[in-house]
């Protein structure tokens, strides 16, 4: 049963106007199975951005009916942030989650012919994790796959998302890290290599991270920080951190340092940046972590997601 309500509508689930939360639903082997409720005040449509797509909730929704708790996934349907992302479909996160409550299709797929060759597409801002993110020039520019966006005084710059080779040619198709030293160059780690680029002129690269003093390589995040009053810059991998000497370009020391010293950063990131007021920010898949400097913890209220706060993204499908 479908119902369009308002507010209170006597199941202790109330609406709360335009925008928040869009629908709800109810789960198997509960008394009101099979329900899906949404708010009659939000602005529906279908197939398009002018509005709210029912396609999209109703898809949700019907998850839920059918047993499927929310994913972590950013590109999933089932992932609690709406986003109007066309064609929609499942994400092997659904699939996987359907397949566990009710077993493999009948008849399987026919079996596709592998390459290696792998184009996701233009990603979607608020269904994706990003690869890397760094101030640049005072601006905030979120790397994923072969695509940037960039940022400037919180809004989100016209042609964006655009390749990042058109800014940066020469930068591999996929980067770890970015950074940009006191000097106004900006550095790009991949694998076992980086480059560095002044504006959108190449200095060197690629080169090995080796050169560095660095022990690994695949590092997932970068991010600048001051340090009794000496900028460093910290590179990140799993739970650990190695502080990197800008003024010698190597790191301090071989022997990695710990993050778990820091309250309540997750030890998996994705990346790292420094905004303009001193603020550590930690991404780990569609959410961020906002560290005080001085304290070593995470604020209050966070993690928060990183589409609704930095793309302007609608807000939550479903409590």
């Amino acid at each position: 049963m479908k119902v369009w309500s308002k507010y209170w509508h006597g199941d202790s689930l109330p609406f709360d106007g335009p925008g928040g939360i869009l629908a709800h639903a109810f789960f198997p082997r509960t008394h009101r199975e099979g329900e899906v409720h949404f708010d009659y005040d939000e602005h529906w449509t279908v197939g398009n951005d002018v509005g709210t797509d029912l396609l999209q909730v109703a898809a949700h929704e019907f998850g839920h009916v059918l047993g499927l708790q929310h994913s972590l996934e950013p590109d999933a349907v089932m992932c609690p942030f709406y986003s109007d992302s066309y064609p929609l479909q499942l994400s092997e996160d659904d699939k996987r989650g359907i397949q566990y409550l009710y077993g493999p299709p009948l008849h399987p797929p026919p079996e596709i012919t592998e390459t290696n060759e792998l184009d996701i597409g233009m990603p979607d801002a608020c269904r994706t994790d990003f690869d890397a993110v760094s101030m640049i020039r005072g601006e905030l520019f979120f790397f994923k796959s072969r695509y940037v966006w960039r940022i400037r005084d919180g809004q989100l710059q016209g042609g964006y998302p655009a390749l990042s080779s058109r800014h940066w040619r020469g930068i591999p198709d996929h980067i770890d890290a970015a950074y940009e030293d006191k000097s106004g160059n900006i550095w790009f780690f991949q694998g076992d290599s980086y480059w560095v680029f002044d504006a959108e002129r190449k200095i060197t690269g690629p080169d090995s991270v080796r050169k560095l003093g660095l022990p690994v390589t695949d590092i997932q995040a970068a991010l600048k920080w001051e340090e009794d009053r000496v900028e460093k810059v910290y590179l990140f991998k799993s739970a650990s951190y190695w502080p990197f000497n800008p003024q010698e370009n190597r790191v301090d020391d071989v022997y990695p340092r710990s993050m778990y010293e820091w309250e309540g950063v997750p030890s998996r990131i994705d990346a790292a940046f420094r905004d303009r007021y001193g603020y550590a920010n930690f991404l780990s898949g569609p959410h961020y972590w906002k560290l005080d400097p001085v304290a070593l913890k995470v604020l209050e209220g966070y993690p928060r997601n990183i589409g609704m706060d930095f793309f302007g993204c609608s807000a939550f499908l479903s409590k």
